[in-house]
């Protein structure tokens, strides 16, 4: 980020992505802003050649266009020369709206005798005009898919290519997942869930496609097809010849006589959304945050689950820094945001090595690109692992997964603090295979030493016990510990305790799970570290493990969903010989902990972003120049940079992997 200068934000105000202006911070200017930010960033319009909020000349009425565009070569900026109209209104406005719908953006690009092209939306629904003549010299309406990038290519609107492929930016593809499944959940009758699940069955379409290298993309609609029914379901056909492949290819997810059941119309729909984008390409931080959102909205479960947010998950990978070769796992994945931050880690190294010899990703050669997807798919399928209880969240998981590279065949549905021998024959199968060991191997709890690392928020709550005295019994954490006074020791009996709450198995099972010097990053309820009756979980946790960090998060760190105060703890698992010296010289090792607390999560108790503020309590913008953006000219390649004010997250995560690794360098850990 290049910082020019500070500006102070207005309360209840934002700062126009083009102009600059600070106007009212709505939900119809939410669309506005990601509008403008997709015309800048994905279409390449420069914003010189934009205006927002032009009055224009209608009859005896001045309206006020909410964006306009001219030719980037337009010297004379006037009604007359305007390219493009695009009206944004907020979800309550539909199409049909004699004053607001898309009548009234046609009337607005009658008045202006060379515009072109015009687009409404709504957030729900998007609706795309070209302006024609007809041999009656009468003016029609034609719908089309998108309107046109500033280069003006019609053809990739209709049927894109490889190379007309769009990375995402900003919101834009959390926005179209969205607007995707609203229009799914409207017009197709169904309930959000499995209004959901259609739409991942789609994205699988669409991912398989860009996959199907060097053979012509078969994930599109053109405009004519979406229009008439005809051509739906020439769509449908299409789409439904790529899914036979996805299930084949997916068969742990889809089963062999799954279908697409979304209506014809809806389909050519999505895919009209869907497929200008490359969702392989589209950097991680995007894609993730689209899909994590759109999940969570949809399959949040009864059983103490919450999922961990994004700013939280990369802060852990990044403190506890995965290495290629490592074997990574998650015992309770929710929708596996921390398998794919992790994966998300390592990749990242492969990457590099790549541009450095091949240079930028957006000029790599098909074999090139092969190549890559081959090395991300060995890495994933031999590093990655994912368990979970709920068959919808795995289900979920290997499409987060497959959308940030591969490895699904390593997210596998089992209660995974079932003792080992109880685990299902396929589960073992699977694990057993993926980790190149016996299945016999996998005995008992205390044979299952598999995983340099884990990451994990395991699920929480005195509401959702553990009774059962069979899984009890593996869990010296399930027995009751006495505690002595004089000595100030707790030791454990006999005895179980009557129901545990899931989080503190989950500590224990981790740890059997973990390689001996192994290393652990788990979400726990503060209670554990700080209630006194639980202090027998802390003695436990320092006899197996060395405590490397304890970073106690900000209260409102879950919310608006769930207001547990949580800390990260960073431990690394103690080795035969370490436990041994212990045992031998009657103490334990000295040494220090790095201890922080963040006090600014970037978010408010009811989910909306905190920005950084001034001494008086004004939001700040900072000016950010955006990279340069290419696009073909029948000439020569133009470059574009767009300066864009933006605000500051006021978020303390993500600095503290940097002065934890700091810390870490200091203390001689060499990981």
């Amino acid at each position: 980020m290049t910082e020019q200068k500070v500006i102070v934000v207005p309360e209840g105000k934002i700062c126009d992505y083009i102009d600059g202006k600070f106007r009212n911070d709505t939900p119809e200017e939410y669309v506005r802003q990601t509008i403008e930010k997709r015309l800048v960033n994905e279409h390449k319009y420069s914003a010189s050649q934009i205006a927002v909020e032009y009055t224009l000349q209608l009859g005896s009425r001045k309206p006020r266009a909410d964006i306009v565009i001219w030719d980037k070569n337009c010297i004379d900026k006037k009604q007359e020369w305007i390219k493009l109209i695009i009206e944004c209104k907020n979800e309550t406005v539909k199409a049909d709206n004699a004053n607001d719908g898309i009548a009234q953006l046609k009337s607005y690009m009658s008045v202006c005798p060379n515009c072109e092209w015009g687009m409404w939306t709504n957030s729900l629904e998007k609706y795309v005009f070209r302006k024609t003549l007809n041999a009656d010299n009468k003016v029609e309406f034609e719908e089309y898919n998108d309107i046109p990038s500033a280069d003006g290519n019609l053809d990739s609107i209709n049927r894109p290519t490889r190379k007309s492929l769009k990375n995402a930016s900003d919101d834009n593809l959390l926005f179209v997942f969205k607007t995707c499944h609203n229009h799914i959940y409207i017009n197709d009758g169904m309930q959000k869930q499995p209004a959901f699940f259609e739409l991942l069955k789609v994205i699988f379409c669409k991912i398989e496609d860009e996959k199907n290298i060097p053979h012509p993309l078969e994930f599109y609609t053109t405009s004519k097809e979406r229009s008439n029914p005809d051509g739906q379901l020439t769509v449908q056909k299409r789409i439904s010849s790529i899914f036979e492949r996805v299930k084949k290819r997916q068969g742990r997810i889809f089963d062999a006589n799954d279908t697409i059941k979304l209506t014809p119309r809806s389909l050519a729909y999505i895919v009209s959304e869907l497929q200008k984008y490359s969702l392989l390409n589209t950097n991680i931080d995007i894609k993730g945050k689209a899909y994590e959102e759109i999940v969570g909205a949809n399959l949040r479960g009864d059983r103490g689950e919450f999922f961990t947010p994004r700013n939280v998950m990369k802060m852990t990978v990044s403190m506890i820094a995965p290495k290629v070769g490592e074997r990574v796992a998650d015992t309770s994945c929710g929708t596996g945001g921390f398998v794919v931050t992790a994966m998300t880690h390592i990749l990242k190294e492969l990457e590099t090595g790549y541009v450095n010899e091949f240079g930028y990703r957006e000029n790599w050669a098909p074999d090139t690109i092969i190549s890559f997807q081959n090395q991300i798919s060995d890495i994933a399928a031999s590093s990655f692992f994912g368990f979970d209880i709920n068959p919808d969240l795995v289900k979920a998981t290997k499409m987060n997964m497959v959308m940030n590279n591969d490895g699904s065949g390593n997210i596998l549905q089992t209660n995974s603090l079932l003792p080992p021998h109880e685990w299902t024959d396929e589960f073992k199968t699977k694990l057993s295979d993926a980790l190149k060991i016996e299945k016999e191997a996998i005995a008992n709890h205390t044979s299952i030493e598999f995983f340099d690392v884990i990451v994990t928020n395991p699920p929480f709550g005195s509401k959702i016990p553990i009774k059962d005295r069979h899984i009890l019994e593996q869990y010296d954490l399930a027995h009751i510990w006495d505690y002595d006074k004089n000595s100030g020791i707790w030791s454990r009996t006999s005895k179980l305790q009557s129901s545990v709450s899931p989080e503190i198995l989950f500590i224990e099972r981790c740890t059997q799970f973990l390689k001996p010097g192994g290393r652990m990053g788990i979400v726990l309820p503060d209670a554990i570290l700080s209630s006194p009756g639980l202090g027998y979980i802390r003695e436990w946790l320092i006899k197996n493990h060395r405590i490397i960090a304890s970073i106690d998060l900000h209260q409102d760190t879950f919310q608006p969903r769930n207001g547990t105060q949580t800390s990260v703890l960073i431990l690394q698992k103690k080795t035969m010989a370490q436990k041994e010296n212990e045992l031998r010289t009657g103490k334990m090792a000295d040494y220090n902990i790095f201890m922080s607390m963040v006090e600014k999560i970037g978010h408010d108790k009811r989910g909306n972003p905190l920005f950084k503020r001034d001494k008086e309590g004004n939001e700040i913008l900072v000016s950010e120049v955006t990279g340069n953006h290419k696009f073909e000219d029948t000439s020569d390649d133009v470059s574009l940079s767009h300066t864009k004010k933006i605000k500051v997250l006021d978020d303390q995560t993500v600095d503290l992997p940097a002065i934890f690794s700091k810390w870490k360098k200091e203390e001689g850990i060499s990981w």
